[in-house]
């Protein structure tokens, strides 16, 4: 893996108010406090965003949303445009997380076309992938996410920053992870499409894991081969478990 530094990005998802914005403080203060050479950042609700901005300035912490609109405008109550996050202060944005794919039925085509949104408004999309228990199970992982990255990352991407995350769908939340090898397995098969579609450029994209990362758990993911970070989902809203986490790297 031709990237260095691990990327670790924290998932709020739609948790948090205004009172949890203290763990936003905790965290900037502790990297202050104990560096860690990892990068990191943490995608908050969109309510919270701008006093994150606020709240973040001058510290190591960067920002992001946890999705984007196609349109930089228009007529979609409720929908956030890529413009929208960046005028808030985020510079990353979380895309195709497999919540959205499976709650709102959000297609490949779908996320290839947030993607260039996020290009649009330069923000630097996360872009997530990953299978399905019956797909695991029969065998068929690596095929499914290949599919879905052939989909999802349009050729805007080339020279263009941006990171993959690779989430089982079935380990999200549920407290269970894959083993090393499985994990390994698709993230060489995640690095191969890359390189074959991007060149050298594939070759130092980082892919990061999901799926129940934890204090207990980071660092044995984050030593196995092509895991280049961490898309942390329900650990990264304890400032002191994502410290942990951020330390394992």
């Amino acid at each position: 893996m031709a990237a260095t530094a691990p990327f670790i990005a924290g998932n709020w998802k739609m948790h948090g108010l205004c009172a949890q914005l203290d763990q936003l403080r905790i965290l900037a203060d502790g990297l202050a406090n104990h560096p860690s050479p990892a990068r990191v950042a943490v995608c908050p609700p969109a309510t919270l965003l701008a006093q994150a901005a606020h709240m973040l300035m001058g510290s190591r912490v960067e920002l992001g949303g946890q999705d984007c609109h196609c349109e930089a405008s228009g007529a979609f109550t409720g929908d956030i445009s890529a413009e929208m996050l960046a005028d808030t202060g985020a510079r990353l944005v979380i895309l195709g997380h497999s919540e959205r794919r499976t709650l709102h039925g959000e297609t490949d085509a779908m996320v290839s076309a947030k993607v260039v949104a996020s290009l649009r408004a330069r923000l630097e999309p996360i872009v997530c992938v990953g299978e399905h228990r019956e797909d695991r199970e029969a065998g068929r992982a690596a095929p499914v996410v290949e599919g879905q990255l052939a989909a999802s990352l349009p050729d805007r991407l080339a020279g263009a920053r941006f990171s993959v995350a690779y989430e089982p769908v079935w380990a999200i939340g549920s407290g269970v992870t894959p083993s090393s090898d499985e994990i390994a397995d698709v993230h060489d098969a995640i690095r191969r499409v890359l390189r074959a579609r991007f060149g050298e450029q594939g070759a130092r994209v980082r892919i990061l894991y999901g799926g129940s990362v934890k204090p207990d758990n980071a660092a044995e993911i984050l030593r196995i081969a092509e895991v280049g970070g961490a898309l942390v989902g329900g650990a990264s809203l304890a400032a002191a478990d994502f410290l942990e986490i951020i330390a394992a790297a």
